[in-house]
C-alpha cells in the first residue's frame, strides 16, 4: 500500500449549545450556517464513520482500512473492530448537557458494547469565569445523586472547577461532567457515542423529553455513575526538543495521549511515530510532509497519518495537537522523566502512569 496523510470527512453537529466560536476564533472555513457544536475530526463510529476525501484511497472508509490493514493504519498496540480514537472540536457557546460515558466493564455489561468511553479535553479558549462541572463531591451517594439529579441541582452533588485556555483534562469513563458556557475545547477519546444524560431535554434541539423517558434515563446514567474520579485541569508538561521546538504532554493514558507541539522558524517540527497520528491544526495553516507527500492543513482542520509513514515534519511556525496510541513508559513516562518533572507530575497527566515499584 502506498500511504500517505488522509484527510477525512468530518460530521458536523449543530446541537444547541453550539455557537459560530470555530469560525470565528479558530478560523475553520466550509461550515454550514447557524451553531455548529462540534466537529468529529476522525471517526469511526457506528452511523459517522469517516470516509477518505482524497488520493487513491478516495472514498474509502475508516473501518475498512481499520478492518484490512491494521499494522500499517494503526500501528502497534491496538486490535479491534474499529479505529481506536475519536477527535472532535467543540463549541461550547452553551454549557453541554450534564452526562457521563460507560467505562470499559460497564460498557461491556450494560450497553453491549465493546469498549467505553474515556476521554480528555484541551481548553483552546476560555471565556473569563468560564466553569466546568467534574465529577461528584466527596461523600455522594447514589440516592443523594438521584435527589440532585431529579432536583436538576447540580452543584449540590458535583465538582465545579475554573476553566483556562492551554489547560487539560482526563476523564475517565464513568465521570458525570459537563462544560460551557464560553468554552472552546479539542476532545480526545475512545471510539464510543454511548451516553447517559441528566437533563430533561434532547441536546440536539433543545426539545423536552417527556417524563418516562427522563426517567429512564436517570436510571442507567446511576447505574454507569463511578463516584470515585475527580478529575483536575493541569497545564501540561513541556520538553524543549529543539531551536523554538517545544513539546508538551497534555495528557496520556492506556487509550490515547495528546501533544501539543509549537515551532517557530528557527528549526522544523519532527515527529517520529509508530502508531496512527492525528494531527490537528490549532494555529495558522501549516505544512505537513510525511510519506514523500506534502499537505496544506488549514486552520481547526486535520490529517491522519497511517503508522507506516513513520515520521512527519512540519515547518514553522506552527501550533499542532498531536494524538497516539501511546506506549505509556517509552513514550510518555520515560522522557517526561528524563525532562526532569517529577514522577506525581507524571502520574496526574492521566491514568497508568504511576511508577510501577510504589
Amino acid at each position: 500500500m502506498d500511504w500517505y496523510p488522509l484527510r477525512l470527512t468530518t460530521p458536523v453537529k449543530q446541537h444547541v449549545f453550539g455557537g459560530r466560536a470555530l469560525a470565528e476564533r479558530l478560523g475553520r472555513t466550509g461550515l454550514p450556517d447557524g451553531p455548529v457544536a462540534e466537529t468529529w475530526e476522525v471517526s469511526d463510529v457506528d452511523g459517522e464513520g469517516a470516509r477518505v476525501v482524497d488520493g487513491p484511497l478516495a472514498g474509502r472508509t475508516l473501518r475498512r482500512l481499520v478492518e484490512d490493514h491494521p499494522d500499517e493504519l494503526v500501528g502497534r498496540g491496538w486490535r479491534g473492530p474499529r479505529f481506536p480514537v475519536l477527535t472532535k472540536f467543540i463549541d461550547g457557546a452553551g454549557a453541554l448537557p450534564v452526562h457521563l460515558h460507560a467505562d470499559d466493564d460497564t460498557a461491556r455489561r450494560l450497553e453491549g458494547e465493546p469498549h467505553g468511553k474515556t476521554e480528555a479535553w484541551h481548553v483552546l479558549d476560555a471565556a473569563p469565569g468560564a466553569t466546568a462541572l467534574l465529577g461528584t463531591k466527596a461523600g455522594v451517594d447514589r440516592d443523594s445523586l438521584h435527589r440532585a439529579l431529579l432536583a436538576q441541582d447540580f452543584d449540590a452533588v458535583m465538582r465545579r472547577l475554573p476553566v483556562r485556555a492551554g489547560q487539560t483534562v482526563y476523564v475517565p469513563g464513568g465521570t458525570l461532567h459537563s462544560f460551557g458556557p464560553g468554552t472552546l475545547v479539542y476532545e480526545i477519546e475512545q471510539t464510543s457515542d454511548i451516553q447517559q444524560h441528566a437533563m430533561r431535554r434532547h441536546m440536539e434541539d433543545g426539545s423536552a423529553l417527556d417524563d418516562e423517558e427522563w426517567h429512564t434515563n436517570l436510571g442507567r446514567l446511576l447505574d454507569e455513575w463511578r463516584p470515585g474520579p475527580r478529575p483536575e485541569f493541569h497545564s501540561g508538561l513541556s520538553v524543549q526538543v529543539d531551536d523554538a521546538v517545544e513539546r508538551t504532554v497534555l495528557c496520556a493514558g492506556p487509550y490515547f495521549a495528546l501533544e501539543r507541539w509549537r515551532a517557530g522558524t528557527a528549526a522544523p517540527l519532527v515527529y517520529d511515530f509508530s502508531t496512527a497520528l492525528v494531527v490537528s491544526n490549532a494555529g495558522a495553516p501549516v505544512t505537513v510532509e510525511s510519506g514523500g507527500r506534502s499537505e496544506r492543513l488549514g486552520r481547526a482542520r486535520s490529517l491522519l497519518l497511517p503508522a507506516a509513514l513513520g515520521r512527519v515534519r512540519i515547518q514553522g511556525p506552527a501550533d499542532v495537537l498531536l494524538g497516539y496510541l501511546p506506549d505509556l513508559e517509552q513514550d510518555v513516562r520515560a522522557p517526561l522523566l528524563a525532562a526532569g518533572h517529577g514522577a506525581a507530575a507524571v502520574a496526574a497527566l492521566g491514568e497508568g502512569l504511576a511508577d510501577p515499584l510504589t
